[in-house]
């Protein structure tokens, strides 16, 4: 059966696998929920079905096949009820089910911008130095980008695949899954030698949703199949999170609509694990450069507001300006004067040139 095949989910759930199993190689009457015609075309398809050359070859390319109710299995896969897998291809040593428990989808356009490639890389790479695992589908563009990044930092990463384990796709990207397969995993629901297809890509989506605590879109475009991805992760009730780009880019116009419904705006590796981790994994505020004048008393910071951007002002001047008094004027001028903010002149005083730049926050009076 095709992935995702809820048909054939619910007559296992109902009847288990060995009998299904048993009911299509005997060639018998329909099971229900299906027409004469696609259980003559499931038949036929079980009448060539191999499982020892699937094994044989699957031992061949160092993967296994894990199925529910294995120690391996990831649990939060049930949550796609019939649609769930049948089993996973798992090529790699690491175990999928402990790996899956702290995991995060990065997805996006495959013909992403240098932006996008660089979002996606920085945030696998920031998600693998904190401990998570990123979750991609191996493709060209974002996918590719959120791999080597956590790669690169010497974190874990998983490919899900809409083809054999044994087969990369796409033939480009032959040498990364390698190296994926040799640091992480590569996982997939056909068995080896199959061949991907636009439907079973779209499956493959449900599949990178269900596994993760929550998926990261970083470019699409309107009709980009990772908005397929972020839409059954929130169906699934998993967090979906965007990252924004410019307004004019068709690329971030698919994220832009995920912002607009429910998903959450991130962007950096600690925003996403402020919503996907435990209690109190916040990501840092927020804040521009702190300047020097931003050290000042508060009575201080008013006198030194009160002083014109250019030119000399009296002592009364400043103080009505301030909303102080004479003698308090006089007072935090002197302390002003000693930290290099202003100057005397006879009877007046003026800013210095230290003090017009931190006033005007880096800027120079015109």
């Amino acid at each position: 059966m095709e992935p995702g095949d809820e048909a054939g989910g619910r007559w296992i759930r109902e009847w288990g696998t060995a009998a299904v199993a048993s009911r299509l190689r005997g060639g018998g009457e329909a099971l229900p929920g299906v027409s004469e015609k696609r259980w003559a075309g499931l038949l036929a398809r079980a009448a060539v079905a191999d499982a020892e050359r699937d094994l044989g070859q699957a031992c061949e390319a160092g993967a296994r096949f894990v199925v529910p109710g294995d120690a391996e299995w990831p649990g939060q896969l049930d949550d796609l009820g019939d649609a769930r897998p049948i089993g996973l291809w798992v090529r790699g040593r690491a175990g999928l089910r402990m790996w899956a428990l702290r995991s995060v989808a990065v997805v996006g356009a495959r013909a992403c911008t240098e932006y996008g490639a660089h979002m996606a890389a920085t945030l696998g790479t920031g998600l693998a130095e904190r401990g998570w695992v990123v979750v991609s589908g191996g493709a060209y563009g974002v996918d590719g980008a959120a791999h080597r990044g956590a790669l690169g930092a010497g974190g874990a990463t998983v490919a899900v695949l809409a083809c054999g384990v044994d087969r990369p796709y796409p033939r480009g990207h032959t040498q990364l899954i390698t190296r994926i397969a040799e640091q992480g995993l590569v996982i997939g629901e056909l068995p080896p030698g199959e061949h991907p297809t636009p439907s079973r890509f779209v499956l493959r989506n449900r599949v990178i949703a269900a596994l993760t605590r929550g998926t990261v879109v970083v470019e699409a475009a309107h009709r980009s199949g990772s908005l397929v991805t972020a839409r059954a992760a929130r169906r699934l009730g998993r967090h979906t999170m965007g990252v924004p780009g410019p307004a004019t880019s068709s690329l971030s116009a698919g994220v832009h609509e995920l912002l607009r419904e429910d998903a959450t705006l991130v962007t950096d590796a600690a925003e996403v694990v402020e919503l996907v981790g435990d209690m109190g994994e916040l990501a840092p505020d927020r804040r521009g450069p702190v300047l020097p004048r931003d050290l000042l008393a508060p009575a201080a910071r008013r006198v030194l507001s009160a002083l014109p951007g250019h030119g000399e002002a009296g002592v009364d001047e400043i103080a009505r300006g301030a909303q102080t008094t004479g003698d308090d004027a006089i007072a935090r001028l002197y302390e002003l004067r000693a930290l290099g903010y202003v100057e005397r002149h006879g009877d007046g005083w003026k800013l210095t040139r230290q003090a017009v730049i931190s006033v005007r926050g880096g800027r120079s009076p015109r």
